[in-house]
């Protein structure tokens, strides 16, 4: 069911919701019940059946995305001093976890068409005090992971790929995650799956995430005689097992998930033309997971604002979203000495994008709603 918008005619079709059915509800609450609900048994399980989802390999679970990038350079050694580079279209989050461990990150422009990290620019970018490469799998359409992976073994970089909009995703067959150095999947909300809040790491040696699960709880570590120790700079990252429940219910869905995205966005290539014209996302091929559908505006033969659109179809009962701002041109960031004109392709991502309703619940008439009044908008804001 969907809310009415504020004339009560039509239902409000926001651009992302989780879906949560009454098992997922009912599991939760017999967690709840066991009166064990902080990181226990529910977390192992979890662990354990995402790791059989990705070829075998170490997962740590923690209690977001942002804390799963964090802990991943910690547990690498990115410090002080290190580079870290990463694409200028991307969620604020990757920027931040670099620069919270003392680290730079250091921006590249993206490919105009996938949005995925400009790899020509990322060689250019290389320099001594480079350690690791952090590139972003757009909106799930994977990054090419033999490209990137030639380029990591050439320099003897570490990669930690932010694959928060990836789960489910994959290339030439192979889930992300399941092959490479190190993956960071995240769980809110608007992601593939969720699990209320959370993220997770999967590592290619068993070494690196028993240092990571160090760093996700205070750096503790457990001596032969049952008492603690502590022997890294910790944080508190821990999923609750709450969370773990339901994500280990909404793993076990998230194939079926992932077919329904594809079959909603098959449905907008086939109803979204506009005039004028709209710049829609690049498809990619069977491998693309679609967290989210963001084409870009034409504001060049438009009267009204970005902002304005927004309003418009927000009136009309449609929520959206921006994914996203270029994360390079944000005060924080401007410190290092960044500027317009510095990477446009990811500016001009920035200023025209917006993302449309999407998400397993929808329907087809919902997208054919969607399509209409976007083209009715557009319409009649036409220069």
């Amino acid at each position: 069911m969907h809310a009415a918008d504020s004339n009560g005619s039509k239902p409000f079709l926001p651009f992302s919701r989780p879906t949560i059915d009454e098992t997922m509800v009912d599991a939760v609450a017999d967690t709840l019940r066991s009166l064990w609900i902080t990181s226990g048994p529910q977390v192992l399980a979890f662990e354990k059946a995402l790791s059989e989802a990705h070829g075998g390999r170490p997962v740590r679970v923690v209690a977001s995305a942002t804390a799963a990038m964090e802990v991943a350079l910690l547990a690498v050694g990115i410090g002080s001093g290190d580079e870290v580079i990463m694409p200028a279209q991307t969620f604020f989050s990757c920027a931040n976890a670099i620069a919270r461990t003392g680290a730079k990150p250091v921006f590249v422009d993206v490919d105009p068409v996938t949005r995925n990290m400009d790899l020509e620019a990322t060689v250019a970018a290389i320099n001594p005090r480079t350690r690791a490469l952090m590139p972003t799998h757009f909106a799930g359409l994977p990054l090419d992971m033999d490209a990137l992976y030639e380029l990591a073994g050439d320099t003897n970089l570490r990669v930690i790929e932010d694959a928060a909009l990836a789960i489910g995703s994959r290339w030439k067959g192979k889930r992300i995650g399941s092959f490479g150095d190190i993956a960071s999947f995240s769980f809110h909300p608007n992601k593939n799956m969720t699990t209320i809040e959370g993220g997770a790491l999967v590592f290619a040696e068993e070494s690196e995430a028993r240092v990571a699960e160090q760093y996700r709880f205070h750096g503790i570590s457990r001596n032969p005689d049952g008492t603690r120790d502590v022997t890294v700079l910790g944080g508190k990252y821990n999923l609750p097992d709450v969370n773990a429940r339901l994500g280990l219910l909404q793993l076990a869905r998230l194939d079926e998930f992932t077919a329904r995205r594809q079959q909603l966005v098959a449905r907008y290539f086939e109803q979204l033309q506009t005039d004028p014209p709209c710049q829609l996302p690049a498809r990619g091929d069977t491998g693309h997971s679609w967290n989210f559908f963001a084409p870009l505006l034409p504001l060049d033969q438009l009267t009204l604002s970005r902002k304005q659109i927004m309003d418009a179809l927000m009136a009309r009962g449609i929520g959206t979203g921006i994914s996203y701002e270029a994360v390079h041109l944000t005060t924080r960031y401007r410190q290092l000495g960044y500027r317009e004109g510095d990477f446009p392709h990811a500016e001009r991502i920035a200023r025209e994008t917006i993302t449309l309703p999407l998400y397993p619940t929808l329907n087809e008439a919902d997208v054919d709603r969607v399509c209409h009044e976007f083209r009715t908008v557009l319409h009649a804001a036409k220069r």
